[in-house]
């Protein structure tokens, strides 16, 4: 449906939680640009507001009735105005967003993420609230129309939902049973992008090695990476996230023999005690967990490791915490997400004695953290003196414009800050772009990122850096700065959580 006022109406999408929302976030931008909409610019109130909502972490409503009470008065001053709550808090409360905030106009599920511009039309012309929740997935979201956030880096999902019973995850009943995209598909998207500049992608699934499930397949994943390597082009591939139970020994030598899948591993591991993972329903233990880096080492003893753990589930003894200690220790995790367990209602875990007391919870989790945070400073400081070649990233260091730096990822991931003046024998003054590769030595090590302050040694400019550029051109109307902001970007409203 085709808006038809003399001014386009405007929107903005604030995204929580995951890489599946932001991947959603994509999509329903792309739906309403299909539809006619354009974004609001930086500081303007749009006309069209749309929440795309995360249900797993502490506090989801209380932050999105916070933030729809904000708009409140923006809403009674503009009645034309319109808001939307979607994403997995929509999927779970349904109608009692509208009976607690009446003044929002659409709720949809995560399963009709595609109905968004019809609803909001219907909504208008109706003059009263449009509630629609489906059961079960009406499109594949990577087959709507898409506004991508990054002209050299992408998601691609190569499914949805899940089958796992996580007690302490809502994720399954929100998103439903796995569906996969056939592997033509998968890749035929991804040779797409890499067409348009695009050098980095991102394999995503809740769980990415079960994928295959519904053709048959079990080896499936590990064959997606492999033709990932076949295309011309794509330079870094990564993929999140994984489910040690379901990990198998082809995606490990699909990792380490296929040149453009990165040495980078994030695999939850939520605990170390065995009787935890049981009453998690993990269905794997300790042990296993181990085995898995273990092998994951010896086939690329580069690769850097990154988790999940969640400190604090019910029944949590002191002693199930020391295995969790021990597990982090052996595994030397370049970086972990760690959290402090909390109810979510609508779990198996929300209903089980033994609640661990937040005091308790509190202070575990405050020696974790200093643990990790110990181990990641070490790894980090292994990598001083090295030379590696870094995806010039934009908005990813926050302190960018006070020292002077850039920022862009290494191949494992690692966050680098690094100055874009170039080698005084190099040619060329060229500054570094977005989508460019940078090759830099590590002069300082923190414990979340790295530092180069020297001169870099080479600059490779690219197709995705030229993708950059005439983006920037486009939205300015002018030539490309080389300042790293992107106009109108999809805002990520993320909860805080800790990686440490």
């Amino acid at each position: 449906m085709t808006v038809t006022e003399e001014r386009a109406r405007t929107y903005e999408v604030r995204t929580y939680g995951c890489q599946m929302n932001v991947h959603d976030s994509e999509r329903l931008s792309g739906l309403l640009e299909d539809a006619g909409y354009v974004r609001a610019d930086d500081g303007d109130t749009a006309d069209v507001v749309v929440f795309n909502t995360c249900a797993v972490r502490e506090n989801a409503d209380n932050r999105l009735y916070g933030n729809l009470g904000h708009l409140r008065p923006a809403k009674l001053t503009n009645p034309g105005m319109q808001i939307a709550v979607g994403g997995c808090l929509a999927q779970k409360d349904q109608g009692e967003i509208v009976r607690k905030a009446p003044w929002v106009d659409v709720v949809f599920g995560t399963h009709n993420i595609g109905s968004l511009p019809v609803l909001l039309e219907r909504a208008r012309i109706a003059q009263e609230a449009q509630v629609e929740i489906k059961e079960s997935l009406e499109v594949f979201p990577s087959t709507l129309p898409t506004k991508r956030e990054s002209p050299y880096a992408a998601w691609v999902s190569v499914s949805v939902g899940c089958n796992n019973t996580c007690t302490f995850c809502i994720v399954p009943a929100l998103r439903g049973k796995e569906k996969d995209r056939r592997p033509g598909d998968v890749l035929s998207e991804v040779r797409s992008l890499v067409d348009l500049g695009v050098l980095e992608i991102t394999l995503l699934g809740q769980n990415v090695n079960t994928y295959g499930v519904e053709f048959g397949d079990r080896l499936a994943f590990g064959k997606l990476l492999r033709a990932c390597g076949d295309i011309s082009g794509l330079e870094r591939v990564r993929f999140t996230s994984p489910h040690p139970a379901a990990f198998t020994d082809d995606v490990i030598a699909a990792m380490a023999e296929t040149p453009n899948v990165m040495h980078q591993l994030h695999m939850p591991l939520q605990s170390g005690s065995d009787r935890v993972l049981k009453a998690m329903r993990r269905s794997y233990r300790a042990e296993r967990y181990l085995g898995i880096i273990e092998r994951v080492r010896a086939a690329m003893p580069d690769a850097a490791i990154s988790t999940d753990i969640i400190v604090g589930f019910p029944g949590e003894t002191e002693e199930d915490f020391q295995g969790t200690l021990d597990v982090v220790r052996q595994s030397r995790f370049a970086n972990a997400f760690t959290f402090q367990y909390s109810i979510r209602p609508g779990t198996p875990a929300a209903t089980m004695d033994d609640q661990v007391p937040k005091e308790v919870v509190q202070e575990r989790y405050e020696r974790l953290v200093a643990l990790q945070n110990d181990i990641s400073w070490a790894e980090n400081k292994a990598q001083v003196g090295r030379r590696l070649e870094v995806l010039v990233a934009e908005g990813e260091g926050r302190k960018d414009g006070a020292t002077q730096r850039m920022s862009g990822r290494a191949p494992d991931n690692r966050l680098v800050h690094f100055v874009p003046a170039l080698r005084d024998d190099l040619p060329g003054g060229d500054v570094p772009r977005p989508g460019d590769m940078v090759t830099v030595e590590v002069t300082y090590a923190a414990p979340h990122h790295l530092v180069a302050d020297g001169p870099a040694l080479a600059l490779r400019r690219t197709r995705a850096g030229d993708a950059w550029e005439a983006r920037e051109s486009a939205a300015c109307g002018t030539g490309a700065g080389t300042g790293s902001g992107t106009p109108g970007a999809v805002s990520l409203g993320m909860p805080a959580m800790r990686r440490s």
